[in-house]
């Protein structure tokens, strides 16, 4: 007889609705969404590699200041790309436009913020940052779509602030983490072991920004209807 019985296999438990659903269990369906479409999901992270060549070429004062608003161009065509990839929406249509100027709106001011530090950037993008998905899937104007992500997110702020602020966490170490690998064992250069970290890692915060707009449009109609009951 074995001295230890042997554990039993159980199945894991259902993930949860999205109105129900946590931080951990966010990243985890951003990680799945990565995989099951990774060669449309890697290319999201090119226009940031492309933002950061800019950054990184440009010499530091004034001159970089000057392309941050490139880079807040690029990033938002990465994340209005992600919403339509997460929930399915078709690209070639005339609110594809909105949702992108809504994203440069978005993302202009967020470089300046978390050059003092990170945690405004991401208070900033936990209230705007809905009105991207919400203009591309709502079919709404600029305005609106500006009103419809601050509603958004109020139903639930901890929750978006937290799921930003953890998949920022999360593309952070595993950023730093790659760098370091192809740095030190496949002999690259600084900055093509950056450039191949952020191509790989970055498309991971985009497709959990969009999980997140599911998230708390599932909370703010269940919230609704309880005011209803």
């Amino acid at each position: 007889m074995a001295r230890h019985a042997k554990r039993e296999e159980r199945p894991l438990p259902p993930p949860l609705p999205p109105a129900q659903r946590t931080v951990g269990q966010l990243v985890g369906e951003a990680i799945r969404a990565y995989g099951s479409r990774f060669w449309k999901a890697l290319a999201l992270g090119v226009p940031v590699v492309v933002a950061n060549a800019l950054v990184w070429k440009s010499p530091s004062g004034g001159q970089r200041l000057a392309v941050l608003p490139a880079t807040a161009l690029l990033v938002s065509l990465s994340y209005v790309a992600a919403v339509a990839l997460v929930l399915g929406t078709p690209l070639w249509r005339k609110h594809t436009i909105v949702a992108y100027i809504v994203a440069v709106v978005v993302f202009l001011p967020v470089p300046l913020l978390v050059v003092f530090y990170i945690l405004p950037g991401l208070a900033w993008l936990a209230l705007f940052g809905l009105a991207v998905p919400a203009a591309l899937v709502e079919n709404l104007g600029v305005r609106a779509s500006l009103a419809r992500g601050i509603r958004l997110a109020r139903a639930d702020y901890i929750h978006v602030l937290g799921g930003l602020a953890t998949l920022a966490l999360v593309v952070i170490i595993s950023q730093y983490t790659l760098y370091f690998v192809l740095r030190e064992y496949a002999e690259n250069t600084r900055l093509v072991a950056a450039a191949l970290a952020a191509l790989v890692v970055s498309p991971l915060v985009f497709l959990g920004s969009a999980l997140l707009y599911v998230d708390q449009e599932a909370r703010l109609r269940l919230r609704d209807d309880r005011r209803e009951e």
